[in-house]
Parts: C-alpha cells; sequence; structure tokens
C-alpha cells in the first residue's frame, strides 16, 4: 500500500523561506485549486490515502513536490501561491492511464495560477465498474453490476478480480471495510461484463446498525490501484 503525506505549500518553498528566516514575513497561501480526475467528464473513484497529484514549481532552489491527494470521488484541492507549475500524476499512482497534454506534449500539464482555479484532469481506465443495483435477503448483500472495458489496444490489461465491500460507515474500500465484509470474483470466473454479481453476508455489527455501506471495486493486472462504483446506503 502507498503512503504519502499531503501538503499544501511545498516542501521548497517552506525551506527556501526557512533558511532566509522569513517565514513569518509570507502570508499563507490563498489561492485554490480544485478539480476532479476525469473520463469522458464522468469522476473516477478510487481509494481515499492511495492516489495523488504532484505538483513541482517553478523558481525554487530546492526541488520538491506538493503532493495532493485524490479524494474517493476523484475531487482534489489545494491552496497554493500564484506560480507556475508542472502538475503530474506519478508512475503507477492511479486504476488508469495518463494522456498526452497537447502542450507539453507529456503526461505533465503546465499550470499558471494566477487566483483560484477549477481544473479538471482527463484519464483512460482500463475498466469502469457501474450500474451497481444492491438487494439485501437472508443477511446477505448482494450486488448486480457492469464493467465496461475502455482500453482495448495494446495497451488493454486483464481483470484481476472484481470485488464487494462494506463497512458501517460511509468510509468504505479494500482497505477500510468491516471483518469479513467483503466477497471476489476472479477475472477469469466473470462470464459477462454486464452481468457480474456478487454476494456477501452481513456480519455482525457492534452497536447495532441496520444499515451498511456497499462499493464495488475492479483490480486491474498489474495495477495496484483499484477502481470503484460511487458508495451508496443499503438499509436492512
Amino acid at each position: 500500500m502507498k503512503i504519502f503525506k499531503q501538503y499544501f505549500i511545498g516542501a521548497s518553498l517552506l525551506a527556501a523561506l526557512a533558511s532566509c528566516g522569513e517565514l513569518d514575513n509570507y502570508d499563507a497561501p490563498s489561492k485554490k485549486l480544485t478539480g476532479r480526475i476525469v473520463y469522458n467528464g464522468q469522476a473516477i473513484n478510487v481509494e481515499k490515502g492511495q492516489v495523488r497529484l504532484q505538483l513541482w514549481e517553478d523558481g525554487w532552489k530546492t526541488k520538491a513536490p506538493i503532493n495532493v491527494a485524490i479524494e474517493p470521488d476523484g475531487s482534489f484541492s489545494a491552496l497554493l501561491f500564484n506560480g507556475d507549475y508542472k502538475v503530474v500524476i506519478p508512475q503507477n499512482d492511479g486504476p488508469f492511464m495518463k494522456l498526452t497534454n497537447d502542450v507539453t506534449q507529456s503526461d505533465t500539464i503546465a499550470l499558471t495560477l494566477r487566483g483560484s482555479t477549477e481544473m479538471d484532469i482527463e484519464v483512460r481506465p482500463y475498466y469502469i465498474p457501474h450500474s451497481a443495483t444492491f438487494s439485501t435477503a437472508s443477511s446477505k448483500i448482494s450486488v448486480n453490476f457492469s464493467i465496461d472495458k475502455v482500453i482495448t489496444d495494446a495497451n488493454a490489461k486483464d481483470i484481476e478480480y472484481a470485488a464487494l465491500y462494506i463497512n458501517k460507515t460511509r468510509f468504505v474500500s479494500k482497505g477500510v471495510k468491516l471483518a469479513g465484509g467483503e466477497a471476489t470474483i476472479s477475472g477469469g470466473s466473470i462470464a459477462d461484463l454486464d452481468d457480474v454479481n456478487l454476494e456477501v453476508n452481513i456480519p455482525n455489527i457492534v452497536p447495532a446498525q441496520q444499515y451498511v455501506y456497499a462499493i464495488v471495486a475492479v483490480k486491474v493486472a498489474g495495477v495496484e490501484d483499484l477502481i470503484y462504483t460511487p458508495v451508496q446506503k443499503i438499509e436492512f
């Protein structure tokens, strides 16, 4: 599992100011950069704390990135100073391929920040799980869903497995779930991507509650991060 820290002020900036003894003489960054990771305008759902952007600011002697976390709903937000930045998604982060930027002719995005800015970043996921329909019966939660295969060229990859996860709060993922609150199916066992079914027993919840939160995910072979559907509250 990847672990990284989120910085709203770049380490390079702090180091430069601190070395000059001038840190207290500068206002805090106040320009807000917001946006989403999207495919055809649709936000890409990921696991909290596992995918990030890196912003590299030109002009500072000490080079260190500003790490900006991608939230589970695909959104991101950071407070910055006005300036010129290079925006990248680190290698091996995300259940998707990065696209070539028309300006830089690479997967790096040039950002000139002059005031608060909203910017979506387009990517190409290998697969997208969608249309999850949940039902409950006999202390079980079942889900039927579809998976779209987006990348079909030489970059295509197989599905390692699809999964259903449940938790007692809306923070639910592979890494955050109830004990016993998961069901999986291997990619080789999926006969029809338009008709995938999973079922999980509802475990004992303490203190008792009559609902859980559920999510569906797809793990792509050779890709660390999973892609998810939006979280749904399931009452029983």
